[in-house]
């Protein structure tokens, strides 16, 4: 799911960690979402209400009695309207006030109608030693008690003061994620769900190796997309270049770099799992002689006229690992990247190595394969269904195969 149609309502209190906020909406218009913001009057002291309402498209909230206000009660219709809310940063002060319900505010005082009715996030980020406050630590497990209130933990790092430790607010990217999570149904929740990514990577001598064109941004929107559901993923790494963003720790990623370290990391947690999504370029050939020191224009290997021959060869094959030793309770999904024949060959690899689905696309589609954003598939399952899905976002792609496939 996107954020599309979506109504998300911001609080912001008074700490440098406001200069995120504008990129956070951002995001979030950017994902479909419908963005108003509220505001303490000491939090436009570090961003401008002008530019708040500039990216938001609406008018700010931050003063109880403005008469520019569209209601004559805005902290009420504000939680009417949205359907989660954000407060970030979310200052000591402001946490204090929320555990002790005390509402003086144009912020508190919208925090305290919304939170017994919609999802809230609270995003702290001060100073380490006043996150450290006993006071603070008291605040912080009253409001975590609350049915519809999640927390995310500060990030550790250089601080505003000068200093370094917890305290800073995650970056606008994480905190969009998790208005994801806070909106998501939870339908994978308690599935345990392996999911590979990347390209692999095999090396030739100390400085080369033989790989591929995979970003892994395929296989890391699938584990954001089982994630939001409630799962709990496990994310098994070849060489990827788009980020990962897990707000509340239920991406835990191993790093398996070449073929072998990625079938050794599978075919050991596919037991524990219940679900597999193999999505990672894994490489078909390997070097059979790994040099031990990098391989020189003059070193004897390799003569000008005949140049540098390589012996390869065949990596042990994951899906087929795991398709072997399915439980009936387990699925097991793939992908299939094909350049001819494509239905053909996908189909033949699905009875081939026993998986219950499997993914294709093409190289020979515009916009679908290797570090795009955006990809082309058909989805096949073995029991005949054919899901063909249009070109879009990976994202969407993913929570349709989600859909298809897991409902």
């Amino acid at each position: 799911m996107t954020l599309s149609n979506k109504h998300i309502l911001i609080g912001i209190s008074g700490g440098i960690a406001a200069y995120k906020i504008p990129e956070l909406i951002r995001l979030l218009v950017k994902a479909g979402a419908e963005v108003r913001v509220a505001t303490t009057r000491n939090a436009l002291q570090f961003v401008t209400e002008t530019t708040l309402q500039t990216l938001s498209g609406h008018s700010v909230y931050s003063d109880v009695f403005a008469s520019i206000n569209a209601h004559a009660t805005e902290h009420i219709s504000l939680p009417e309207w949205c359907d989660a809310m954000i407060v970030a940063p979310a200052t000591a002060n402001v946490l204090a006030k929320t555990a002790a319900g005390i509402a003086d505010d144009a912020l508190t005082t919208t925090i305290c109608s919304c939170i017994t009715r919609k999802p809230i996030l609270f995003a702290p980020a001060m100073n380490d030693k006043m996150w450290e406050n006993p006071a603070t630590r008291q605040a912080i497990k009253t409001i975590r008690s609350w049915e519809n209130v999640r927390v995310i933990e500060p990030e550790e790092g250089p601080l505003a003061c000068g200093t370094c430790g917890k305290g800073r607010m995650p970056e606008p990217e994480e905190l969009c994620e998790a208005v994801h999570y806070l909106l998501e149904p939870q339908s994978l929740a308690g599935q345990r769900i392996l999911i590979t990514a990347g390209g692999t990577q095999e090396k030739i001598d100390p400085v080369r190796f033989i790989s591929n064109y995979s970003t892994g941004k395929m296989g890391l929107a699938l584990a954001h997309a089982c994630a939001r559901r409630g799962a709990d993923v496990t994310l098994v790494c070849g060489a990827v270049s788009a980020p990962l963003y897990d707000p509340f720790g239920r991406i835990h990623r191993v790093d398996a770099l070449s073929a072998q370290a990625m079938y050794e990391a599978c075919t050991d947690l596919w037991p524990q799992m219940n679900k597999a999504i193999l999505c990672a370029a894994v490489a078909d050939f390997a070097p059979a002689n790994e040099a031990t020191q990098k391989i020189k224009k003059d070193s004897g290997v390799r003569s000008q006229e005949s140049g540098l021959t390589l012996s390869l060869k065949e990596t042990q094959d994951i899906a087929r690992a795991l398709g072997e030793t399915k439980r009936a309770d387990q699925q097991l999904v793939g992908f299939a990247l094909e350049t001819e024949h494509e239905k053909e060959n996908a189909l033949h690899k699905m009875e081939r190595k026993n998986l219950d689905a499997i993914v294709l696309n093409s190289l020979r589609d515009k916009g679908a394969g290797f570090g795009t954003d955006t990809n082309l598939v058909t989805i096949l399952q073995s029991d005949g269904k054919e899901t063909p899905l249009p070109l879009q976002s990976k994202e969407l792609i993913s929570a349709e195969i989600l859909r298809v496939l897991f409902s």
